[in-house]
């Protein structure tokens, strides 16, 4: 069955330029991203983790494109990715690896801006991130988007990858939620890490809004009447099919499927501790 998010064929992108890039503590390296063509025809392209001695490796564009199909299933606004197998040219040198290709999530003649700027020039005194996203109407993005950051086990929702739109009318949006890569169990360097992370871990994160505790965020900004869409396990293959031959060499000593296993498995088991602290009453926020 052909998976049409994810192109296997070797494609020859070596003529992209990787000068922009993110520096993660957590793994030592560098995020590295590419752009060609401007404004809302612009496509992205993104890598997982580089540096000059190991090259690309890990898997964080598959988390990218996991989180995708996560959020199509539970109807919640994201950047649509897709998993390519490509060759790039960094610094002189060739590497074959798997990125992430998006395409601009902007309409024609919109602006943007990082929600952290936007809040900073607009805020009133004393008012608060959440309150002010609440005042715009944005509180059910931010709600979903909690929920989603739960269940990939996101480490990274600063205010710099949360963007608000301006139409050109002047109406404001958030922008669908996009790099989402840095979760999951991206930080196993081995099998042997990666079977012992517990799935169901609280996970201390760079959050923007709410608090630096995601399952605290779930618990006090998350009502229980959330309107979303329901994660079954029927979903499994919705979520992970075909990306074990982008995960095979992600983490030394696990294979491809047993990657795409346990990645579902932390998603699934996530889902269901959100599922019995909504059934609880455990989540305390109004609708």
């Amino acid at each position: 069955m052909m998976v049409k998010d994810v192109d296997p064929e070797l494609r020859d992108y070596t003529h992209l330029d990787w000068s922009e890039s993110s520096t993660s503590s957590a793994t030592g390296g560098s995020y590295l991203k590419a752009r060609f063509g401007e404004g809302s025809a612009a496509t992205y392209y993104k890598l997982s983790c580089y540096d000059e001695v190991n090259g690309v490796y890990g898997h964080e564009c598959v988390n990218e494109l996991i989180a995708a199909r996560l959020m199509n299933v539970l109807c919640v606004s994201h950047v649509p990715y897709r998993l390519v197998n490509a060759r790039v040219r960094i610094g002189g040198r060739e590497h074959e690896t798997w990125l992430t290709e998006s395409d601009s999530y902007r309409a024609r003649g919109e602006s943007k801006v990082s929600l952290a700027r936007f809040y900073g020039w607009n805020h009133f005194e004393g008012e608060g991130r959440m309150d002010f996203c609440a005042r715009f109407g944005w509180s059910q993005n931010v709600q979903k988007m909690m929920l989603v950051d739960f269940l990939i086990a996101n480490r990274d929702r600063h205010g710099g990858n949360l963007e608000v739109l301006k139409q050109v009318d002047g109406r404001l949006r958030l922008a669908p939620l996009f790099d989402n890569g840095l979760s999951l169990c991206f930080s196993a360097g081995n099998a042997e890490q990666l079977r012992s992370i517990d799935p169901v871990q609280d996970i201390v994160s760079n959050n923007y809004l709410g608090t630096r505790s995601l399952v605290q965020n779930l618990v006090r900004f998350v009502p229980p009447n959330l309107p979303i869409g329901r994660l079954q396990e029927v979903h499994k293959d919705a979520i992970v099919d075909g990306l074990a031959p982008a995960l095979d060499s992600a983490i030394e000593g696990a294979g491809g499927q047993e990657m795409a296993e346990f990645l579902w498995r932390m998603i699934w088991e996530r889902w269901c501790k959100y599922e019995s602290l909504r059934d609880s009453g455990c989540l305390q926020a109004q609708g």
